[in-house]
């Protein structure tokens, strides 16, 4: 058994002008769709979070350039 189409058939819908579109003030035909629950969608990170998240990159590049700085005095 085959499954009935989710769209109408444009030769045997009433309304429907050449090309598929509709009359202004009528209403296009119902076409499938879908319903229901989907898969849960996280929130995105906070503000604060993405503000820690680069204060911790910041401090780690600045505790960098100090090193190399330092050993490069020492070294010099």
């Amino acid at each position: 058994m085959t499954a009935m189409p989710p769209d109408p058939d444009p030769l045997r819908t009433p309304g429907l002008e050449p090309g598929g579109g509709v009359a202004p003030g009528d209403t296009p035909p119902e076409s499938g769709q879908t319903s229901g629950l989907s898969h849960h969608e996280q929130k995105p990170p906070s503000k604060a979070a993405s503000r820690i998240v680069i204060g911790l990159i910041v401090l780690f590049a600045v505790l960098m350039a100090a090193m190399f700085v330092t050993r490069a005095f020492l070294l010099g």
